[in-house]
This record gives structure tokens, sequence and C-alpha cells, in this order.
């Protein structure tokens, strides 16, 4: 796979971020319909801040997420802004769904406090394109 540069105003770059993001308490709680709720969500955030999502994939309890980033944004709050995001959304679309697995309503989170972000300039993309693709669907 070729190198491919993208272009701002006054930048060349190419910036992928490998991100995994955990359900709160590890919850097996993605199905197909939350699975393809999160692809979505993730695709508007990337988008509105001028990044994109590259390859997306998980299981029911985790998702990764590889994101082609914009040098305009920060990294934390990227982040913030896709777990925020997607956790409001899910929350509220799945509410009777998510019951049965979070049931305290002072905690309206979907992802735990932590998540893990790597560049990938390390390794070569190809090997992380299919570590996140031999990731293993939800089948809820």
């Amino acid at each position: 796979m070729e190198t491919q540069f993208r272009k701002a105003a006054h930048a060349v770059f190419n910036i992928q971020f490998y991100i995994v993001f955990v359900t709160k308490y590890r919850k097996s709680v993605i199905n197909e319909a939350i699975f393809s709720k999160l692809q979505e969500v993730f695709n508007r955030v990337c988008e509105k801040r001028k990044c994109e999502l590259i390859e997306f994939n998980g299981e029911d309890d985790h998702v990764h997420l590889l994101v082609d980033a914009h040098p305009d944004n920060n990294i934390s709050q990227l982040v913030s802004s896709l777990k925020s995001a997607s956790s409001r959304i899910i929350r509220k679309e799945f509410e009777i769904y998510l019951k049965q697995f979070y049931w305290k309503k002072e905690d309206p989170s979907f992802w735990t406090d932590a998540y893990c972000v790597v560049s990938t300039g390390g390794a070569p993309l190809e090997v992380v394109i299919e570590y996140i693709k031999a990731q293993q669907k939800p089948k809820m």
C-alpha cells in the first residue's frame, strides 16, 4: 500500500490512529444494530472533525477504529468526541435493550472511561487493517 498524503491550506499530512473503546463493565452488549449505528456515528464525527474512518470492526464488548486524522485535531478531544457522541446516541436509541445491562440512570456511559490510542507509524497499515478485519463481528 502506497502512502497517501492529504493536503490542507498549509500542510501535507498522513496521520493515522488505531483506537480501541471498551464497553462499560466490559458488558457484551454490542449487537448488529448497535454495531451498525456505532459505525454511522463514528463516520459522522470523523467527517465533522475533518478525519476519515478508514477501518472499523469489533466484538460484542469492544470496537477497533483506524482513523486518518487532520492535524487540526487534538487527539484527546477527537477521542472524547467519538466516545461522547456514540455513547449518547447508543444509550438513547437502544435504551430499552441496554436497561438489562446498565440500570443506573446517574451513570449514562456506554464506554469505560479508559481507551487505547496508538499511532500506526510503527506497523505497516496493512497489518493494522488485517488485524481489525480479523475481529469477530457481534452475533447477538
